[in-house]
C-alpha cells in the first residue's frame, strides 16, 4: 500500500527533476499545440502577413522585368531581400514552413473534432432538468388531457424537425418528459468552413508544384509559340514537366485602345483587348479571339490574359557603310502610367563600330516652363524619340547572357556632338539623323503597340474553387444554424395536467420566446401543425 504522504513528484524515475518532461510527453504537448484552434489562428494571420511582401516587392515569376529593375534602382537593399527571399515570397523557405505548418494544425484541428461531432451525431438528447421553470424561457400551462395525450403530441409535434427522445421508464427527474433537440449541422458547417481552408491551400499547392506561370511580350503581327524559349519569363513549378506545355500558337493581329478624351483623365487608357488568331496544335484549325482584360483566353489546360501594353517605336539604323544592321519594331517599357518608357537598341553588327542606343519614348511630349521634358499622358499624339548614342564593343560576343532591355556600357564610348557634347538624338516620326564620325544613320519610321500576355498553367485552380464554395457554405451554416433544446414535461394531480415547457438556445443571443409561444400553441391544439419557416435545422 502507498504512502499516502507520497507525491507524484516522490514517484518520479531516477534522474528526473519535476517538471521536466520526457520526450514522449514533450511531443505530446508541442503536438497539442500546434493542433489549437489558436495557433490555426495564429499561423493563419502570419500567412496574410506574409503574402503582403508578395504584393509590394516585383515578384521574379510574376514580372521579371520590374523585378530586374527595381535591383538597379536599389542595389543596397536587393542583396537583402535576396538573403530573405522577397522576390520569390510565395517560393520561400519561411513562407513555405507557415504553409506546412498551417496544413498541419488544421488537420489537426479537424480530426478530433470531426469524431468528437460523430459520436455528438449519434448521442440520444440529454435528459429534461429536475427544475425546467428555472430556465430562462420556460412557461407552464394546465389542461383536462391525460399526460400521456399531452406528450404523445409533444412528440408528434417535435418529431417533424427535430431528434426526440421520449422517457419511459427513467429517474424520477426524467420520467414524464419528452426531451427534443435540433441544430446538429451548425457544428457541422464549422468544420466544412475549417476543411475549406485546407482544400484551399491544396489547391493552390496543386497549382504551384504542378503549374507554370510565364510573361511575354508581343507586337501586332508577331507570332508566338508555347515553348519556354518563347517566353520573356518562365517559372515552372517544382514538379512541372516541359512535356506538360500546350502545343498552341497565336499572333496578335490587332489591339484596340480606348481613350479618356475628357476632363483631367483625357489621354489615360480606358480600356484595352487584342483580336488574337490561335491554334490549339500545329495542323489545327485557326480560330479568333476577342482577348480583354479580366476575360483570359483558355486553351487546353492553359490561361492566356492580358496585363498590360505600351510601344515598341520602329527603328532602323544603317552603318557607315550604308548597310542595314537594325530594323524593326522595339519594345520600350514604361517608366510611369503616363507610359513614358524607357528601351535599349543594340545595333551588333555595325560597322566601323558597333553602335548601341538607349533613352526614353515620350508618347506625348511636352516642355514645362522650367524646359524640362515631361510626358502628358499615354496616348501618342505628339510622339517623341530621345537617344543617347554609344559606339564600341556591345560585349555580346562574350558568350554571356545579356537582356534585350539593358545596355552594357563597359565597352561603349558615348558619341559626342560636334559641339563636344555628349550627343542626343531627338527623334519625331518619320525622322533620320546622319551619326557622326560615319557611324551612319538612324530613322524613326514610326510607332507601333505592344501587349504584354501572362501564360500559365494552374492544375488546382478547380479545387481552391472548390474550397471557396464549401467555405461559403460552412460559413452560411454556421452563421444561420441555431442549435435548440427543447423539453416537454407532463404531470398529473388533483387539478388536472400540468404541462412544463421549456426552451434553450445553445448558441447564445438566440430570441427562442415566439419558438416557445408556438409550441405551446400546438400541444393545445391551437396553433399551425408546422413551426415557423425561419427556424432553420
Amino acid at each position: 500500500m502507498s504512502d499516502p504522504r507520497e507525491t507524484q513528484y516522490d514517484r518520479l524515475p531516477e534522474g528526473r527533476r519535476a517538471g521536466e518532461l520526457s520526450f514522449r510527453e514533450l511531443l505530446r504537448f508541442g503536438w497539442r499545440q500546434i493542433t489549437s484552434m489558436r495557433t490555426a489562428l495564429v499561423l493563419l494571420l502570419l500567412l496574410a502577413l506574409a503574402a503582403v511582401p508578395g504584393s509590394i516587392v516585383p515578384q521574379e515569376g510574376v514580372d521579371a522585368l520590374a523585378t530586374s529593375r527595381w535591383r538597379e534602382d536599389h542595389p543596397k537593399l536587393a542583396p537583402v531581400y535576396d538573403w530573405l527571399g522577397l522576390f520569390d515570397v510565395y517560393g520561400s523557405v519561411w513562407f513555405s514552413a507557415i504553409y506546412l505548418l498551417l496544413m498541419i494544425s488544421l488537420v489537426g484541428c479537424i480530426v478530433p473534432r470531426t469524431l468528437v461531432y460523430w459520436r455528438a451525431m449519434r448521442a440520444q438528447p440529454p435528459r429534461a432538468p429536475r427544475n425546467l421553470a428555472r430556465l430562462p424561457d420556460a412557461t407552464s400551462y394546465r389542461t383536462d388531457e391525460s399526460a400521456e395525450q399531452v406528450l404523445a403530441r409533444a412528440r408528434e409535434v417535435l418529431g417533424r424537425r427535430h431528434r426526440v427522445r421520449a422517457a419511459e421508464d427513467g429517474d424520477g427527474a426524467d420520467r414524464g418528459a419528452v426531451s427534443a433537440e435540433r441544430g446538429y449541422l451548425r457544428e457541422a458547417g464549422n468544420l466544412v468552413f475549417h476543411l475549406s481552408v485546407v482544400v484551399v491551400l491544396v489547391g493552390f499547392a496543386a497549382g504551384s508544384l504542378f503549374g507554370y506561370k510565364g510573361g511575354v511580350i508581343v507586337v501586332e503581327g508577331e507570332p508566338f509559340g508555347n515553348t519556354p524559349q518563347y517566353y520573356d519569363d518562365f517559372v515552372p513549378g517544382r514538379l512541372f514537366s516541359p512535356d506538360q506545355l500546350d502545343p498552341f500558337s497565336f499572333t496578335v493581329d490587332d489591339f484596340d485602345l480606348t481613350w479618356l478624351t475628357e476632363g483631367r483623365a483625357a489621354g489615360q487608357a480606358r480600356g484595352f483587348s487584342a483580336d488574337v488568331r490561335y491554334r490549339v496544335e500545329p495542323g489545327a484549325e485557326e480560330e479568333e479571339y476577342d482577348l480583354r482584360v479580366n476575360h483570359p483566353l483558355t486553351i487546353g489546360n492553359t490561361d492566356l490574359f492580358l496585363i498590360g501594353h505600351g510601344y515598341a517605336p520602329v527603328i532602323t539604323i544603317r552603318d557607315g557603310n550604308g548597310d542595314l544592321v537594325y530594323d524593326g519594331p522595339t519594345v520600350f517599357l514604361p517608366e510611369d502610367q503616363t507610359l513614358r518608357s524607357f528601351g535599349v537598341v543594340k545595333a551588333a553588327s555595325a560597322e566601323p563600330q558597333e553602335i548601341g542606343l538607349q533613352g526614353l519614348l515620350f508618347p506625348t511630349f511636352a516642355m514645362t516652363e522650367q524646359g524640362d521634358p515631361v510626358n502628358l499622358f499615354g496616348q501618342a499624339v505628339n510622339p517623341l524619340l530621345s537617344l543617347s548614342v554609344y559606339a564600341g564593343d556591345l560585349g555580346m560576343d562574350d558568350g554571356g547572357a545579356q537582356s534585350v532591355y539593358e545596355l552594357d556600357l563597359r565597352g561603349l564610348d558615348q558619341v559626342e556632338g560636334e559641339d563636344g557634347k555628349p550627343l542626343r538624338l531627338d527623334l519625331r516620326p518619320g525622322d533620320t539623323v546622319e551619326l557622326p564620325d560615319g557611324l551612319g544613320t538612324v530613322a524613326f519610321e514610326g510607332l507601333e503597340e505592344w501587349q504584354r500576355i501572362q501564360i500559365s498553367q494552374t492544375p488546382g485552380k478547380f479545387v481552391a474553387l472548390a474550397g471557396v464554395v464549401l467555405a461559403l457554405v460552412g460559413l452560411l451554416g454556421s452563421l444561420f444554424i441555431r442549435p435548440r433544446r427543447v423539453w416537454v414535461r407532463a404531470r398529473e394531480d388533483a387539478d388536472g395536467t400540468l404541462v412544463e415547457v421549456a426552451a434553450l438556445d445553445r448558441s447564445g443571443g438566440g430570441d427562442v420566446a415566439p419558438v416557445l409561444a408556438d409550441l405551446v400553441a400546438q400541444l393545445r391544439g391551437e396553433g399551425p401543425p408546422e413551426t415557423k419557416r425561419d427556424e432553420t435545422s
